[in-house]
């Protein structure tokens, strides 16, 4: 009897340990109970090949694979393309039908390309900076199901820093002075600047720690490996006063003060580069990628010898982990050829930034071409798209699927192992995304008319021919973007600009020039608008149709800014002020077009930031780092001669209302002045901006109105049906 109450225990406790897999865990995740109608297996091969099965079991649909990635990879899989399910950052959960569309005929997928890699430094900043750890798990899952195995980790990695540098004989003042804030960790990881943002709380530096190691314990659940940043030999400004060590000064970036670098040559450099090492594995264990990206835009590396720092950088990190793998972003000069050149092959994996606008993997028609490639270096070929998080729609489809087949044919394709996603910033856009992880996994060549029709079933539940044409629309027009236009991002809405007579770009580095039929995305409205009462409460729907919509405002607005200035300059008093008055309107119809959904509101954003505050300190400087990112981005100079001022600006509810209608009713009201004969004073716009972000007005971060039936008044009332 107890032989058979042990053997009861035993099976008991087996049947747990399979059920708690974390592609089960997910599951419940995504809809509670959902668990019961999936059978996954997760099969052990030697072959150098991700794969993933998808069959039935009587009742049950069975997902199987060779690690929990590629299974997972599969359960999207199958959500998309059997129950017409598309899980995504504005709908990360659903309810499943309770008898599930059957699998009739086994399907097997697999891929050569190992490596599914995500996330820019960026990131972090522009989309990440006030997540906890609600928000992060939502992400994990979104990896996951998509495939991404390979994603920078750099949560909580400035209390690595914080402990390097105690260790060094610097003050708390000290320190604090050099890390950057919430807001703004990106680019001091980058080396690109120092303290700004800060001073970061005791508080702080614990939490984000505590988040950090849930985050890499999922990580390592599901199998995904960190990437953590590596020691690439920035120190403080004042290292060499502080320290008595050989630095060289990197110079400015937009403005900003570089921390040092540490020369190779220096006896201190295995010495820190061990420490830092030591720090981060007792925080975090440790990993076998490492994010090293030293002279990031443009850096100087006077007095370096590069091919030395190269050298020390790897004996460092390989001292750290003899299995360990350098990841190198290719951007602009980096990496510098110098540095790379006697690296071994294997130890380093090169992230092919902007492969669908400016690849460096041996492309000929690309403005970054380089003739060898990588060499023997592997690499990743990578979808940037997004800069600054910037609002709109844009991609370039044609250029992202023939690039991966070409850089495949080419000789560089014998070291390409993979893809990635290297945005700035993410929630927007999700077709490219889908688009992108899916390329290792198909057999042929994308049809990108076929693919598109299977999106549009997949996005909203169901067939629907009028959605079909939509995307279809879409998918040769905004998301076809000439490959050889290498703007950063989306076209930037005239709305959110500085003011002027002539707008260019709202961004020092975008452009407001249109490349696509603006009639196009009027036309993919009224197909959306004529169906829309059939798909009130789908959040992919309602999400996507206020997308077109605000991409119609804005393509209105361009059009219209230009008629206001060639009325002032006519001198027609008139027709500038009618004209004017439009372009106000506009702005304030765009706002209460956006209030309908959260994800287009101002309040989810600082909402976000002050929600990781306890004390009312820590709240007011989270906020502060939340409104300056979006507005003047740094202090006066950098603002300004720096160019950073607006870069990460946002089409929100809120922000239009607060930040741009101000600024443009300024603006008409000085040339209104002007056309009546009076001589204003010029407005300062950053006195403007810098006042905003010191506010700590209330913004609401729901909504409960509809944005289907605001969409038609709206849409109606603005933009119009075509002739």
């Amino acid at each position: 009897m107890k032989k058979h109450l042990l053997l009861l225990s035993l099976l008991t406790m087996l049947s747990f340990v399979v059920k708690a897999n974390p592609v089960n865990n997910l599951l419940e995740r995504i809809d509670k109970g959902s668990s019961r109608k999936f059978k996954i297996e997760l099969i052990e091969t030697n072959q150098k090949k991700d794969f993933f099965e998808l069959d039935q079991d009587e009742d049950k649909v069975v997902i199987r694979g060779n690690n929990y990635m590629s299974i997972a990879t599969g359960l999207n899989w199958y959500l998309k393309y059997y129950a017409h399910i598309h899980l995504s950052w504005n709908a990360m959960t659903t309810t499943l039908p309770e008898k599930l569309p059957m699998v009739k005929k086994k399907e097997r997928r697999e891929t050569e390309k190992q490596l599914r890699y995500y996330l820019n430094y960026c990131t972090y900043s522009y989309s990440m900076a006030f997540w906890d750890w609600e928000r992060w798990e939502k992400e994990l899952d979104w990896m996951a199901l998509h495939g991404v195995n390979l994603p920078l980790a750099l949560t909580g990695t400035e209390t690595v820093w914080y402990n390097v540098l105690d260790k060094l004989g610097y003050s708390k003042d000290e320190i604090n002075q050099f890390i950057a804030g919430s807001g703004f960790l990106a680019w001091w990881h980058m080396n690109n600047l120092e303290g700004w943002g800060g001073p970061n709380s005791d508080r702080w530096y614990k939490q984000q720690v505590e988040l950090q190691k849930n985050i890499v314990n999922r990580m390592r659940e599901y199998g995904i490996q960190p990437v953590f940043p590596g020691y690439a030999g920035m120190l403080p400004s004042n290292a060499k006063e502080k320290l008595g060590v050989n630095v060289s000064d990197p110079g400015l970036w937009c403005d900003f003060r570089r921390p040092a670098f540490l020369q190779p040559t220096d006896p201190n450099f295995e010495k820190i580069a061990d420490l830092y090492y030591s720090e981060l594995e007792k925080l975090f264990g440790k990993a076998n990628y490492y994010a090293i990206d030293p002279f990031h835009e443009g850096g100087s590396i006077e007095g370096v010898d590069l091919d030395l720092a190269g050298k020390a950088i790897m004996r460092a990190m390989k001292k750290a982990n003899p299995d360990a793998t350098w990841v190198a972003q290719a951007w602009q000069a980096n990496p510098r050829p110098q540095i790379i050149e006697n690296l071994d092959k294997g130890d380093l994996l090169i992230l092919d930034l902007f492969s669908e606008s400016r690849p460096m993997w041996g492309d000929k028609e690309s403005s970054w071409y380089r003739e060898d490639g990588y060499g023997k270096h592997n690499w990743v070929y990578c979808m940037l798209l997004n800069f600054g998080e910037r609002p709109g729609l844009m991609g370039k489809m044609d250029a992202l699927i023939d690039g991966y087949y070409n850089a495949q044919q080419h000789n560089s394709g014998q070291t390409l192992v993979g893809v990635g996603a290297t945005m700035e910033g993410i929630e927007n856009n999700p077709m490219m995304y889908e688009l992108l992880f899916e390329l290792p996994w198909r057999n042929e060549k994308i049809n990108k008319d076929i693919w598109l029709a299977e999106y549009a079933t997949t996005r909203y539940g169901g067939e629907n021919e009028a959605l079909k044409i939509a995307w279809q629309i879409l998918g040769n027009t905004i998301y076809n973007c000439p490959k050889a236009y290498t703007q950063e991002g989306p076209v930037e809405s005239v709305l959110c600009a500085r003011p002027a007579l002539e707008v260019k770009s709202v961004s020092s580095w975008g452009t407001s020039r249109i490349y696509y039929s603006t009639d196009s995305i009027r036309l993919t409205a009224q197909y959306m608008l004529s169906v829309a009462d059939n798909y009130r409460g789908n959040a992919n729907f309602e999400h996507d149709l206020i997308e077109v919509i605000r991409q119609a405002i804005s393509d209105k607005a361009y059009y219209l800014q230009k008629e206001v200035s060639e009325a002032y300059e006519s001198q027609n008093k008139e027709r500038f002020k009618e004209l004017s008055h439009d372009f106000l309107a506009l702005i304030l119809a765009q706002d209460s077009l956006l209030e309908t959904k959260p994800e287009f509101m101002l309040g989810r954003w600082l909402e976000q930031s002050k929600k990781i505050g306890s004390t009312d300190a820590e709240k007011k400087l989270y906020e502060w780092n939340a409104r300056t990112q979006i507005t003047t981005w740094g202090p006066h100079n950098a603002a300004e001669k720096g160019g950073l001022r607006d870069y990460a600006y946002k089409l929100w509810s809120g922000l239009l209302r607060d930040v741009y209608y101000p600024r443009w009713s300024a603006y008409f009201a000085y040339l209104e002045e002007k056309l009546n004969g009076d001589n204003p004073s010029e407005i300062d716009f950053y006195k403007m901006e810098e006042a905003w972000t010191l506010k700590r007005n209330l913004y609401p971060n729901t909504s409960s109105e509809s944005p289907i039936e605001r969409s038609k008044i709206i849409y109606g009332r603005y933009v119009g049906y075509l002739p």
